[in-house]
């Protein structure tokens, strides 16, 4: 069911070339989305309708939401489901409002200060997929860091659905409800981009887009980032565990199964030191993937080639391993935990012991589950307040202390041979700026 990588002894030198990884060539899909894209530039609310009768089989008269569906869809939510978004709601405020930047000015010189301001983007439009399952967490995760970060205008994407009428998952339209979002959009994939970058008449362009998708919403963000600021360009999710011999198999084929559970792409990848787990894990794994409703589902995914079980010699080992898969999010099951996940340097999230699996992160740990993804936590950070905000220094310097700076700065100008730059601090000064 799921195939196994033996790297103990030595390592090779470059990990990425043997470790499972799934594929997924964005630059291809780009050729394909780039004429959705420029059709929906040209033309856009008719574009978007057509594409959407296109590829959702759905006819819209607008793609808008209406106000009453999104009201509606709260007051017919499970109250359960309620419950549990509001709590999920709640964690993710806590977590996410402590990541709030403060304005700092440093003293340069006396007279002279430099002072990093957080300002939030404008716009943001935040995609939430749909497809094989439906993703109202990922509403949370979108809007939370937002909103915490002061954005003034958010709109939600989110594909339609034959079997309710052409609208979004209701759930979804329940938990926009609960976060007080009101411009929602029922239009997925490039053309869901492309709508928010380029702008239609039911739509105003947006600053950013964030949130995961598929292959074609990653290459519109891709094709259209520099227009747009993104987040990232998600690819299939991912799970890594690091675990040795104290680790519960049962507990390890579990998590294995729930991120594979996403997709037939979905990457479940356990690297440890114990043999006897390495087994117990393949024996347990048939009756757990049995037991579950997307069977077919999670054993294609356990038996691609981005799936597998990697035995190292040692924790050290291991260490370097997932450093180099830099997983989306990293299990570390193993004897002190604690002290192993502390020194782990490349991961979306890391959930330490047995009783912080992936699944709650997803949902309730107050984390973000939007994480990057195909080994690109080596260089980037999961979705957060920050992605939201940007430094802008102002520069406050008084007529003394550009005076001390002068000399410095001709100096460096005619070093560059730039001595305009030079002459705008001369201007400034009825005598001459020595050498």
């Amino acid at each position: 069911m799921i195939s196994r990588i033996d790297l103990r002894g030595s390592l090779p030198a470059d990990l990425r070339d043997v470790l499972p990884r799934a594929e997924l060539d964005v630059e291809a899909a780009l050729e394909k989305v780039r004429p959705i894209c420029e059709d929906v530039r040209h033309r856009g609310a008719a574009a978007v309708r057509e594409l959407t009768a296109r590829f959702d089989g759905v006819e819209l008269e607008s793609a808008r939401v209406p106000a009453e569906a999104i009201t509606r869809a709260l007051e017919e939510l499970d109250p359960a489901v309620r419950a549990a978004l509001e709590e999920s709601i709640r964690r993710a405020r806590l977590v996410h409002r402590d990541q709030r930047r403060t304005d700092t000015t440093t003293q340069v010189v006396p007279g002279g200060t430099v002072t990093e301001r957080w300002v939030p983007v404008d716009r943001v439009g935040l995609y939430v997929p749909g497809g094989r399952a439906v993703y109202p967490s990922s509403v949370v995760m979108n809007v939370v860091p937002a909103q915490e970060a002061g954005v003034p205008s958010l709109a939600v994407a989110s594909p339609p659905q034959k079997e309710f009428g052409g609208l979004p998952h209701p759930t979804i339209l329940a938990a926009c409800a609960l976060l007080g979002v009101d411009e929602v959009y029922a239009v997925g994939g490039a053309q869901a981009v492309a709508m928010f970058a380029y702008g239609t008449e039911e739509c105003r362009p947006v600053t950013m887009v964030t949130g995961p998708g598929n292959i074609w919403v990653a290459a519109a963000k891709r094709l259209l980032k520099g227009r747009i600021g993104i987040d990232s360009e998600a690819g299939p999710t991912e799970i890594a565990v690091l675990a040795d011999e104290t680790a519960d198999p049962v507990h390890v084929a579990a998590d294995l199964i729930s991120q594979a559970e996403h997709d037939v792409i979905a990457a479940s990848v356990l690297v440890t030191t114990s043999v006897e787990l390495a087994d117990a894990v393949e024996k347990e794994l048939p009756g757990q993937v049995a037991a579950t409703r997307h069977s077919e589902r999670i054993t294609e995914a356990l038996a691609g080639r981005q799936s597998g079980i990697v035995l190292v010699s040692d924790i050290e080992d291991g260490l370097r391993v997932v450093d180099a898969y830099a997983a989306e999010h990293l299990e570390i099951q193993t004897a002190d935990a604690r002290a192993v996940a502390a020194r782990v340097r490349n991961a979306g999230a890391i959930f330490v012991g047995p009783y912080a699996p992936v699944s709650l992160g997803d949902y309730m740990a107050g984390s973000n589950h939007v994480l990057p993804t195909g080994g690109c936590a080596c260089h980037s950070s999961g979705l957060s307040v920050q992605t939201f905000l940007r430094g802008i220094h102002v520069v406050d310097y008084s007529r003394e202390a550009l005076a001390g700076a002068a000399p410095y700065v001709c100096a460096l100008a005619d070093a560059e041979d730039l001595p305009a730059h030079g002459a705008a601090i001369r201007a400034r000064f009825d005598w001459e700026v020595p050498a």
